[in-house]
């Protein structure tokens, strides 16, 4: 995710759905809901409008006797970063020894850029709620490169209204691998964990060429609170877990095995075992991990996807064909990124003929600050620490595309076999470019971004013949929603279509609703909104709206906790978290 230009700070917020209608004569009697149709609200024009979070929107609920009754959204704010809860500062960076960061003045450094949402039970209805949430970056005053928090926040809901709210937060700890590195998009997994993100993973060539002035090291300043510090670019750049005991006691890990790429989300199939990721940045590349047991991501194997074009109309679409880089697991990788520099795992030349003669491969990927050609050679036996340090350099030479831009977060529809997969910008890489070492995507540009569709489907091999241990393996990925790029801006400064997505960033499916929740990150609209597509009758509804300059974040469809519907949503920069009740589409009388 791009960082937006900071107004006034605001966490995040949601839209409540009442918990119960009164359409029919009887109040006491439920009626069985036939449908939900989400009906949109205009786009902001007013001044007032253009500068808050807020939603206009509402549904149309049609019972099983044909009755309809229109149902209000409400958008509820539940912590804005600087506020005070339970005496601790919400968004606050934190040291390695969970003190908070401040600067000379004795003022905390405070992040205005919430992201992910994980709300969730730790023990069924009897059990507390808990929500996980990320910031993503932290204004540097001149500290240079920040530790960003994850925090653990005790909630408490209204069992009758469904209301939510915060009552404690506390950072999460994840000093036994050097801190958290720009934590993105997030979801809850299967097993009722929360899986997070380390996007925009720290180049470890050029960190090992000039370590002092790294942003690596200045992190590792910042972290460790030591003038003397280093770092380790092999520690950043993986998926994260926390999972919460009925306690409130929250265990941190990262998953070394997974890969190591720009991570901004993990989903994960109905086998609770194969996962597939969204790579941030330009010339990324699109993975899937299939873990050796269930519930467990701390041991699998990790696979590149190669883009195999069949057409390039309406966003495009392709084939897909996977390459596999390698099996580990966690404590082999976690071991390789702690004793292991670029330099002990890579050969390179700037001398293109002599590459060529000489085994090298011309790459160019986002490994090194985005789409860089370098040419690479992987020494002897260190082919493991290859595929799991440097996923992505891997995957180019052993030809998987990586060509990708602004792959952002990735959602599952459980019902119809399906993952989708937000492209922010269908640029640079994407479109057909004779300069690029390799050219799979051949794309016309569309800045406004595109949803992709992806089927999967079991009995696949892999580029080499050999059988792919899933159920849940992606065969081909063609573009189900598309923005639309005007010729030249509107009156009001717009770029794109406002009847329709633009860049659009965090996605969420609601079984439950047959609705994907889309959250724009644009800087080609004003003022960034949340969209509810039906992926049924192809319907798309504006949703919810967030200031001037503030991305939509942090998108999370709860279709039950503890009878009620949610959906989780917030902005950045200004920052807010929140959610929207949809409970009162369920439970109409």
């Amino acid at each position: 995710m791009k960082k937006s230009k900071v107004i006034v700070p605001l966490l995040s917020a949601a839209i409540l759905f009442p918990s119960a209608v009164n359409v029919h004569a009887n109040p006491n009697k439920p009626i069985p809901v036939k449908s939900v149709e989400f009906v949109g609200m205009k786009a902001p024009v007013t001044v007032a409008e253009r500068s808050t979070m807020y939603s206009q929107a509402s549904a149309l609920v049609t019972l099983n006797d044909g009755s309809q009754k229109t149902v209000p959204l409400e958008y509820k704010s539940l912590a804005r970063p600087g506020e005070i809860i339970n005496g601790k500062v919400v968004g606050a960076a934190y040291d390695v020894k969970g003190n908070i960061i401040k600067d000379k003045d004795g003022k905390p450094f405070v992040s205005t850029a919430p992201d992910a949402n994980s709300l969730f039970s730790v023990n069924g209805k009897s059990g507390k709620l808990y929500m996980v949430n990320h910031f993503e970056s932290i204004p540097e005053k001149g500290y240079g490169n920040m530790p960003k928090p994850l925090y653990l926040n005790t909630v408490v809901q209204d069992k009758k209204t469904g209301e939510l709210k915060i009552t404690d937060i506390n950072p999460i700890d994840f000093s036994a691998d050097g801190g958290v590195w720009t934590p993105c998009g997030g979801v809850l997994s299967p097993w009722n964990t929360h899986l997070g993100s380390e996007e925009y993973e720290p180049d470890a060539r050029a960190h090992e060429a000039n370590p002092a002035t790294s942003s690596v090291t200045a992190f590792a300043k910042n972290y460790y609170q030591d003038p003397n510090a280093v770092g380790n670019p092999y520690l950043y750049g993986h998926t994260t877990e926390v999972k919460v005991h009925p306690n409130g006691e929250a265990k941190a890990v990262k998953h070394y095995s997974m890969g190591r790429l720009s991570f901004e989300n993990v989903t994960v199939a109905p086998d609770n075992r194969t996962a597939y990721f969204g790579d941030d940045g330009s010339y990324t590349m699109s993975f899937m991990y299939v873990a050796d047991k269930a519930n467990d991501l701390s041991a699998g194997t990790l696979y590149a996807a190669k883009w195999n074009q069949t057409s390039d109309q309406n966003g495009g679409a392709a084939d897909i064909e996977w390459i596999k880089l390698g099996h580990a697991t966690d404590a082999e990788v976690k071991k390789l990124a702690e004793n292991t520099k670029f330099s002990d795992i890579f050969e390179t030349t700037t001398d293109a003929a002599y590459g060529k003669a000489n085994g090298y491969k011309e790459i160019k990927t986002n490994s090194n600050g985005g789409g860089k050609t370098e040419w690479l050679k992987v020494k002897p036996g260190m082919e493991k620490a290859a595929a799991f340090l440097e996923s992505r350099r891997y995957g180019a030479i052993l030809g998987a595309t990586s060509e990708f831009n602004k792959m952002e977060t990735l959602t599952l529809n459980k019902a119809d076999n399906k993952v989708y997969m937000t492209m922010s910008y269908v640029e640079k890489g994407m479109t057909k470019n004779s300069s690029d070492p390799v050219d799979d995507i051949q794309l016309p540009k569309l800045s406004s971004g595109a949803i992709y569709e992806m089927n999967l489907a079991k009995g696949q091999k892999d580029r080499d013949g050999k059988k792919i241990d899933s159920d849940y393996v992606v065969t081909d990925m063609s573009a189900l929603l598309t923005g639309e790029d005007l010729p030249a801006p509107d009156k009001d400064g717009n770029k794109s279509n406002l009847e329709k997505i633009a860049n659009p960033d965090n996605i969420a499916f609601s079984e439950k609703y047959r609705t994907l929740f889309i959250a724009e990150d644009s800087d080609r609209h004003i003022n960034n909104v949340g969209w509810a597509y039906n992926v049924d009758t192809k319907k798309l509804s504006r949703i919810i709206s967030a200031p001037d300059g503030g991305e939509v974040t942090g998108v999370q469809a709860i279709d039950d906790l503890n009878g009620k519907s949610y959906l989780m949503v917030g902005s950045q920069n200004p920052g807010n978290i929140g959610y929207i009740d949809l409970s009162s589409l369920n439970s109409v009388k």
